[in-house]
């Protein structure tokens, strides 16, 4: 379980990669002002669309995600590999990637 603060990093991180500088704060601003109900808001956000179209949604994102984390992790052991760290250490390395 991630702690507050990680959350906090990770979801302005999100908000930055997906709005920018100016839109991320103009959303937090939005936020703070108002009276926000978020489960409220949660609860009614896919009511017009049907389930298999939000789950097939979802599990392409989650196998995306996996392809992305696989590649990275690669891209990390072929970093590794390329090194010019002794044996021993890249093979210590590889096992914990």
């Amino acid at each position: 379980m991630k702690n507050d603060t990680l959350i906090r990093i990770e979801g302005m991180k999100a908000l930055l990669d997906k709005l920018g500088l100016v839109e991320a704060e103009r959303f937090i601003t939005l936020i703070n002002q108002e009276p926000f109900d978020y489960t409220r808001w949660r609860e009614g956000q896919f009511n017009d669309e049907d389930f298999d179209i939000v789950y097939a949604e979802a599990a392409a994102l989650h196998e995306k995600n996996e392809k992305l984390k696989k590649a990275k992790a690669a891209s990390r052991r072929a970093a590794v590999c390329k090194s010019t760290v002794p044996r021993r250490k890249v093979a210590k390395r590889l096992a914990h990637a």
